[in-house]
């Protein structure tokens, strides 16, 4: 009977079994839709129990798989099972995607993003810019790290291309000082996420609007649904917390550094000069700091300050102006969309007239956007399973079931906590907003009706999920934060753990506070 438990676990993460379970559970997906489409029972708004269980099975299996395309697409088919609408399609999939905000998050994210990066990958612009500002401020393994955490701010632009673009241009430097990978790693990831959704001139505003729009009246349009993300920027306590504390562990002023791993990892880099444990498997980050500059492109610090002082100044000042000077305090004008654009324009027209060819340059910017494509996919099936829980009354369910039954002093360390668990098990904290925004903005407001309580659970959702995308081993900024690095990709997860929690701790303890002092 002893074996039993091990055998059981074995064979259900084979992966033939699990391809097996996969496919036999779509077929029956496929024949229970054309059996039962439509027989579902509809009452106030939701089929009940059902409602529920187009995220929850989409949780389960990114749970059980680790992998999220399939678990989100399994769960807008079965959404449209319980819905009756058959052909997801025409029911779903093209009147998500063929939104004016979907189409605003892919022309930033997608195109002048992913094409700034590679703009950069042929200009040579941001490691020319990270080896003059080594140059004016390193000095030793403290400076090295503050030095890292200062590039953490200003490659903010995404998570996954912040630990990048940050690793590759600080490892030559930190390795130079013999700083431990464990360090920089940690260093790296906490500066990535959490400087994105709190310096969030990117593309997560229009992202994580996108799935709230319609969720209240608060939300009706695109524009009210980003202001609203700013809002709340105060109250992203994770963030706050995690970047607070990773500087002052740069500085060395951190009191006490929690986990023994990472005690013991700084110890050894000190004391013997060697950047990684004894037996570890360090990934190999050749990939992520080559440059494809071309013969006879000289590269210089207006390469990179040209497109970051195009992308930061059209981005920052007509909100500083509108919000401060104009008092429009409701409706600031926010051009980041804009901002990328002109970003990428401005990298070409330097490039071409440096004397770049033009057939290089756009090599590059195609190369940039082939990069994050598969994020244009999970980002496509993520709304689509927000209007599928739409379609399904979900928030409808959960608020019905257990809105009267939560404490409001609970509630945002409960979301914070469920985001958490979720983030960590799918390894990605936009498919976890996916999931959880279109059923907590209504869920908060029911339990309590007030826009203080909602923007409070709004940040905790935010910072929760980021949580756990920093530390899940299976997410793309953890792999990417060990591979830039060239850090073992377990000695990351180990050595960060504790100092997230940290973070994630002092987060939950400030919201309950919030809530019993001012709600």
């Amino acid at each position: 009977m002893t074996e039993q438990p091990g055998y059981f676990q074995k064979k259900f993460s084979d992966p033939v079994t699990v391809r097996r379970i996969y496919t036999g559970a779509f077929l029956a997906l496929i024949l229970a839709g054309v059996w039962f489409a439509g027989d579902f029972p509809e009452k106030n708004g939701h089929f009940g129990i059902w409602s529920i269980m187009p995220p929850l099975v989409a949780i389960i299996l990114a749970f059980w798989t680790r992998e999220v395309v399939s678990a989100l697409f399994i769960g807008i088919c079965l959404g449209g099972v319980i819905s009756g609408e058959i052909n997801i399609v025409q029911g779903f999939l093209i009147p998500s995607v063929g939104t004016e905000s979907f189409a605003l998050i892919l022309v930033v994210y997608l195109w002048a993003l992913g094409g700034l990066i590679g703009m950069w990958t042929r200009t040579g612009g941001a490691e020319k810019f990270a080896i003059w500002a080594s140059n004016l401020m390193v000095r030793g393994p403290r400076s090295a790290k503050f030095f890292t955490w200062i590039m953490g701010l200003v490659f903010h632009q995404g998570g996954t291309i912040s630990t990048v673009l940050t690793g590759a241009t600080v490892r030559p430097v930190a390795d130079k000082h013999k700083l431990s990978h464990e360090e920089l790693a940690y260093m790296v990831d906490s500066t990535a996420s959490p400087a994105a959704t709190l310096i969030p001139f990117n593309v997560w505003p229009f992202y994580v609007g996108g799935l709230v729009i319609g969720t209240l009246p608060l939300f009706e349009t695109t524009q009210q649904a980003v202001n609203f993300f700013f809002t709340a920027l105060p109250f992203n306590f994770y963030a706050i917390f995690a970047i607070l504390i990773t500087l002052l562990f740069a500085t060395e002023k951190l009191p006490w550094i929690p986990g023994k791993k990472m005690r013991a990892a700084i110890k050894r880099s000190r004391e013997t000069g060697k950047v990684d444990r004894e037996g570890a498997v360090p990934m190999s980050a050749e990939e992520l700091t080559q440059r494809k500059i071309p013969e006879g492109y000289k590269p210089g610090l207006i390469d990179f300050f040209g497109p970051i002082g195009a992308l930061l100044g059209v981005a920052i000042i007509p909100y500083i102006i509108t919000y401060f000077f104009m008092g429009r305090r409701e409706d600031p004008t926010l051009l980041i969309a804009e901002a990328f654009v002109l970003a990428v324009l401005v990298g070409f027209l330097i490039a071409l007239g440096k004397g770049m060819k033009l057939q290089d340059a756009i090599e590059g910017f195609v190369d940039g956007c082939k990069g994050v494509t598969i994020g244009a996919i999970i980002l496509a099936l993520a709304v689509t399973l927000k209007e599928v829980a739409e379609a399904v009354g979900t928030a409808d369910f959960v608020i019905y079931t257990v809105g009267d039954l939560i404490p409001p002093f609970v509630l945002p360390g409960l979301l914070m906590v469920l985001c958490m668990l979720i983030a960590f098990s799918t390894g990605t904290s936009w498919g976890t907003y996916a999931v959880v925004f279109p059923v907590a903005v209504p869920l908060a407001w029911a339990v309590v009706p007030d826009p203080f309580f909602l923007t409070l659970c709004f940040a905790a959702v935010i910072g929760g999920s980021v949580f756990g995308d920093q530390c899940s081993p299976i997410s793309d900024t953890t792999i990417l934060s060990s591979l830039a690095t060239g850090c073992d990709l377990m000695d990351h997860v180990y050595t960060q753990f504790p100092l997230a929690i940290l973070a994630g701790g002092l987060a939950m303890v400030t919201y309950g506070v919030l809530v019993i002092l001012f709600v």
